[in-house]
């Protein structure tokens, strides 16, 4: 058995930092009050693409920042990992909102700003004196994008307005929960937190959408985006399932209910995911499975007739690959029918699409004798590369920097 790679030298294989901002967002600036997943995902989503996003942090630090894990011998415990993979590229200011001296010094930063990005319940940025129509008066260009468990009011009134929110209840609210799971019909959460992620995704899509109509017509505007909006959004084949048809989509395990072969199949070491519904890679696979027979079988002769027999098509393909191990799979498919094997955490630092695309990245980490690794941004522009060039910011690290910038911005 051979041995297990050392984590702690993952950063050795990893693309190094950018010197700089290259993205096609540079010259934009950003103010952001988000906190823990959503909001700042969704601002180093524009931070990676170039963006100056400052980060707004209270006295105590961000929900997020002081989460585990760190890395061992970490003298300093400025961040976790949590923070620190949704908060590269940002500069950080730490200020106390309510402090009038302080509440002079943010207004005056978000004269100068693009866009400002926040994700508290509805009425708490008004009571701080932040809201949209206060900021709206004094920077009518200003992009204002408020991520929220169920929407804001000003775009649509919700009897959940009020509501906290979190991952795992945007899920489950959204849909997406109830048509993923286990043959069986165990429902169960999706593993990466796609409640927040996918809100924060589409909020960058919006504010990136936004600045443009203000580059061109000088209007700002307030946009949000709710939480369970975008996971119904996400569950569009749930929807039109149910409308077209009154099908009720249930969970599947890892099958699809319109297209077969599309499943993950147990290899002698392993999974692998195997996709081949459609008639020519039907006919690949057959072949390179040797059932050359089947691809004029009346029982799959067409991806209707699998389907309709897809517990007999996931015999005959699972038993051929549990006879491989997954890299003989991949080897025997690879490049003819669609295959790839089930990566876990540790098999992403190993594999080489991975390491050719340059999507993990050696990332500084202070009070660390080594770089962590963080995944890099999946945009790949040939004009204006964005990526990853600044470690996540200490608690504070740059408000002499940045009210450096206000004092000039107000006294040129």
């Amino acid at each position: 058995m051979s041995e297990r790679p050392d984590y702690r030298k993952a950063h050795e294989n990893a693309a190094p930092m950018a010197a700089g901002p290259t993205g096609p967002l540079a010259g934009i600036r950003i103010v952001d009050f988000t906190r823990a997943l959503a909001g700042p995902f969704c601002t180093m989503l524009l931070a990676d693409l170039g963006a100056d996003v400052i980060k707004i942090e209270p006295p105590e630090g961000d929900f997020s920042r002081y989460s585990e894990p760190y890395p061992e011998g970490d003298t300093e415990r400025a961040f976790g990992g949590y923070f620190a993979s949704i908060n590269r590229n940002k500069r950080g200011v730490m200020v106390d909102l309510k402090d009038s001296a302080t509440h002079e010094k943010i207004l005056a930063l978000i004269d100068g700003a693009d866009a400002v990005v926040e994700n508290f319940r509805v009425g708490i940025m008004e009571k701080l004196g932040f809201g949209y129509e206060t900021l709206h008066l004094r920077n009518p260009r200003l992009v204002y994008a408020a991520i929220r468990g169920f929407g804001d009011p000003r775009t649509g009134a919700s009897p959940y307005a009020e509501w906290p929110s979190y991952d795992v209840v945007a899920q489950a609210m959204g849909g997406i929960v109830s048509m993923t799971g286990t043959e069986e019909g165990q429902v169960l959460k999706v593993g990466a937190s796609v409640g927040d992620l996918y809100p924060g995704t589409v909020a960058a899509l919006g504010i990136v959408s936004a600045l443009l109509h203000a580059k061109l017509t000088g209007e700002g505007q307030f946009l949000d985006v709710g939480m369970v909006d975008a996971v119904t959004a996400l569950c569009e084949a749930a929807v039109y399932r149910y409308t077209y048809a009154g099908t009720v989509t249930k969970p599947l395990g890892n099958s699809h209910p319109q297209l077969t072969p599309f499943d993950v199949y147990q290899t002698a070491d392993g999974y692998c995911a195997i996709a081949a519904p459609t008639q020519n890679h039907w006919a690949l696979l057959c072949a390179h499975i040797d059932r050359p027979d089947l691809i004029h079988d009346p029982r799959t002769i067409s991806n209707k007739d699998r389907v309709a027999n897809a517990a007999f098509v996931k015999e005959v393909v699972s038993g051929w690959t549990r006879a491989r191990a997954t890299h003989e799979v991949i080897e025997l498919l690879g490049g003819a029918v669609p295959v790839g094997p089930v990566n876990d955490a540790e098999a992403l630092f190993t594999d080489p699409h991975l390491h050719a695309r340059q999507m993990l990245v050696a990332v500084d980490h202070p009070g660390s004798d080594r770089p962590v690794v963080l995944p890099n941004s999946p945009i790949h522009f040939t004009a204006t590369p964005s990526g990853i060039y600044r470690r996540p910011p200490k608690l504070g690290e740059h408000n002499a920097e940045v009210f450096a910038e206000i004092d000039r911005q107000e006294n040129p």
